[in-house]
């Protein structure tokens, strides 16, 4: 009898350690989020590209196929899903440049073009399909900086110029001209990425000499502050609800704004999604990226829809694009 009990205890405990596993990955199989596959890129696969939006329209330009820089431009028509060349950007190929939209225009500058780090700075009018030199960035040449606009005005800042950089200018399209802003008092950094939610941007993750920064931060163009949110770490602190199991940081991500809500994917040898929310200033870990792990992709929002596209691992260059839908369940059978 002692035998039988302690079998029957041994398979208990065996069952229970079973189910528990079970669970741990049920969990993982909860998250939200689904990825669906959209017509492919048109153009070359590449990786460092930028973009920008206006109205219904993405404009992909620039980046690197592994061989050749890139200074070609195409639009993509988030209703008809499909894809159109524009006219090609009139500077220098380039991989790593940094772009926002401003009045209904788009604005790309900085990157690398295999040999230089550049500062020239060009707009595109989509009504015209053409291209004009600008005043060139006031700040020095550089690449892997983020790009944005916020509250109506416009910015570039952080980067890398030979050090790594947290300066940021502000870009008037009137006067083309730029004005250095007030001081960001987070850490240097380059291939870091912003998102803007209710006229702030928020600027998250990146790396400076080859540590993935922490530091998570709000900019109010309003009032030219920033103000620190909570660390994006995944190191235990006081708030236990915060960051012990965080995974955010990491560095050439990508991200989007989709109904107020902030996300950050992809990066160096990751595929997470993780959502901030900006009233809580929490983050929720969503359904990660359903196609190839991949590093220097382009992310975007089209009225609330979210897309993430193009990239590399290693030397492969994708030309693939997927729209995530945040509150679906993740469905394989449709794509």
């Amino acid at each position: 009898m002692n035998n039988f009990k302690k079998g029957i205890l041994f398979a208990a405990l065996f069952s229970g350690l079973f189910f528990t596993g079970c669970s741990n990955d049920d969990d993982d199989d909860e998250l939200i989020g689904n990825w669906i596959k959209k017509s492919a890129f048109d153009g070359p696969a590449r990786s460092s590209a930028t973009s920008f939006v206006i109205g219904d329209y993405a404009y992909i330009a620039t980046g690197y196929t592994g061989d050749v820089y890139l200074k070609d431009l195409w639009a993509y028509n988030s209703n008809g899903d499909y894809w159109e060349q524009k006219a090609d950007f009139t500077g220098i190929g380039r991989s790593s440049a940094s772009s926002f939209t401003l009045n209904d225009k788009g604005y790309v500058g900085l990157g690398y073009d295999g040999t230089n780090k550049l500062k020239d700075f060009y707009q595109y009018d989509p009504a015209g399909n053409s291209w004009t030199q600008k005043t060139d960035f006031a700040g020095t040449a550089r690449y892997a900086a983020v790009g944005f606009q916020a509250g109506g005005k416009a910015y570039f800042g952080t980067g890398y110029d030979g050090n790594y950089l947290k300066d940021f200018y502000q870009y008037d399209d009137q006067a083309n001209t730029w004005t250095l802003v007030n001081g960001f008092s987070g850490n240097k950094r380059r291939n870091a990425t912003v998102f803007v939610i209710d006229n702030k941007a928020y600027l998250a993750t990146g790396v400076n000499n080859g540590v993935y920064q922490e530091d998570f931060w709000e900019f109010n163009p309003s009032t030219d502050v920033w103000t620190r949110k909570r660390d994006i770490d995944k190191d235990e602190d006081d708030d236990d609800s915060y960051n012990d199991e965080y995974a955010i940081v990491r560095s050439n991500a990508s991200s989007f704004t989709m109904n107020g809500l902030g996300y950050v994917v992809g990066g160096e040898n990751i595929k997470t999604i993780w959502e901030y929310n900006p009233s809580s200033d929490i983050w929720v870990e969503r359904t990660p990226m359903e196609g190839a792990t991949r590093t220097d992709a382009v992310g975007f929002a089209i009225n609330n829809r979210g897309f993430y596209m193009l990239g590399r691992i290693g030397t492969t260059y994708f030309d693939d694009t997927w729209e995530f839908k945040p509150t679906e369940e993740q469905n394989d059978d449709d794509n």
